[in-house]
């Protein structure tokens, strides 16, 4: 499995399994739980989540995968911003561990920017550094400005920024993605299949029977095409999560870069970040 390398040296791999939406209803939740399993199973190596997704019952089934392995995935998982005071953030991160059953998050996140002062999150993310509660830390659904913002406020060490990224909605290539690669700063780019949306589009359906893979494979590829890009789609069934997972093997050419740039046009102009 690929890797990226954060500001702090660490590395973080390239594709993972996402969580959102997961937690949500004990019915689904031995689906849930069976999808997260098989894809650690069949090599995973990194799991997104965030104590909003299920009110906690995402990190809860996060857990329950995580009991009884040897080795242990790349963890994140990310705060609330009505939690993320100096020490609601602490809080935060205690109770995410509790439900995940682990000592240590490798990446915490502040989830958007609202409520407390990214300067009282910050405070307590290198609090928790320190404490060895966390890896690294870094944001998720920030824009330029509020990038430059959080550089300052932390001397450029912010380790990710988690945004809305996929060939549907390429906004942040303009300026975002730009100024995170002069700095090293990996974008986690989320629902990278538009929620399902992409999957329905001819012109993907088209290039992915070219390559001879799926419109799932062919949207994450695309992805880890790009330099300084991961991904974590998500997926309750098995058979997709396999599925995704062989995005890694899938080569596109430059006439197939350049066909999905004309169905998937890259922006002219800077657009406001997207979030879901």
């Amino acid at each position: 499995m690929r890797s990226c390398k954060m500001p702090s040296g660490a590395m973080m791999p390239v594709l993972g399994l996402g969580t959102w939406r997961m937690g949500e209803s004990p019915r689904r939740r031995a689906e849930e739980l069976d999808a997260l399993k098989h894809g650690l199973d069949l090599g995973y190596p990194m799991i997104d989540t965030a104590e909003m997704y299920g009110d906690g019952g995402a990190e809860e089934i996060v857990g329950e995968a995580l009991a009884g392995r040897a080795v242990r995935p790349f963890i994140v998982s990310k705060v609330y911003p009505h939690n993320a005071s100096r020490a609601g953030t602490i809080a935060a991160c205690e109770r995410s561990l509790k439900r995940m059953r682990i000592d240590r998050i490798d990446l915490y996140l502040l989830h958007w920017r609202g409520g407390a002062r990214i300067e009282e999150t910050f405070e307590a993310f290198r609090r928790l550094r320190t404490a060895g509660k966390i890896g690294d830390f870094g944001v998720s659904n920030f824009d330029l400005g509020d990038m430059e913002d959080a550089a300052r406020l932390d001397q450029g060490l912010n380790a990710s920024n988690q945004v809305l990224y996929c060939l549907s909605r390429r906004g942040p290539e303009y300026d975002l993605l730009p100024w995170m690669r002069e700095r090293s700063i990996p974008l986690m780019a989320y629902s990278p299949l538009d929620q399902g949306g992409l999957l329905r589009t001819a012109a993907l359906k088209k290039f992915a029977d070219e390559i001879g893979c799926t419109p799932a494979q062919l949207a994450i590829a695309w992805l880890l095409a790009q330099p300084g890009v991961v991904t974590i789609p998500k997926s309750s069934s098995r058979d997709r999560v396999k599925e995704n997972l062989g995005a890694l093997e899938v080569t596109l050419s430059p006439q197939i870069l350049a066909g999905l740039d004309r169905a998937f046009p890259p922006p002219r102009g800077k657009q406001p970040l997207e979030m879901l």
